[in-house]
């Protein structure tokens, strides 16, 4: 018989939000260690026609840096991309009863929802409202569109089309 060798691959991409707030904890040597639970939603259509849903619920593992950033911007629904591998493990309950579970060993997060901007804008004063009101930059306020540079770029220094917005999708890696 041939000798056949089946590959080594455990990849898994899923996306979903979570269900409730992260555990953070470090390990006896000092690791960052942090787990949550993620609601993968599917919508299917029955044999009656109509639209169902089925909803597949992950454990998600982080390690060192990935698993701060996690603490630090994931809380109940945020919504989530998961890179990883699949991970099984086992332990004895206090009863004396086995329980294994498979999760998810993060490799990658991506945050999917918009970063929450937490800068105070200052209070202006009636004069520096009119001094601001006057200034070349009202003119892009009214709808017109941004001056022609001479190097290609804006007056904020960025190409032209583009913009500062943050979308809210940051790549985490280990």
């Amino acid at each position: 018989m041939i000798d056949l060798r089946m590959p080594e691959v455990n990849s898994v991409i899923i996306a979903g939000n979570l269900i409730k707030d992260p555990t953070f904890r470090s390990t006896t040597t000092g690791t960052p260690v942090a787990n949550f639970t993620i609601a993968s939603n599917r919508k299917f259509k029955d044999s009656t026609g109509q639209i169902k849903e089925d909803v597949c619920f992950i454990g998600v593992v982080a390690w060192y840096k990935l698993a701060e950033s996690c603490y630090e911007n994931l809380k109940k629904g945020s919504a989530v991309l998961v890179e990883g591998e699949l991970q099984s493990r086992s332990w004895k309950t206090e009863d004396g009863f086995n329980r294994n579970i498979v999760e998810i060993k993060a490799r990658r997060i991506q945050f999917l929802n918009k970063r929450e901007i937490t800068t105070a804008l200052p209070v202006l004063e009636e004069e520096e409202t009119e001094r601001f009101a006057e200034s070349p930059c009202s003119e892009l306020n009214s709808g017109e569109t941004e001056p022609a540079h001479p190097d290609g770029k804006s007056p904020n220094g960025q190409a032209p089309g583009t913009s500062d917005f943050d979308f809210g999708y940051r790549d985490l890696k280990i």
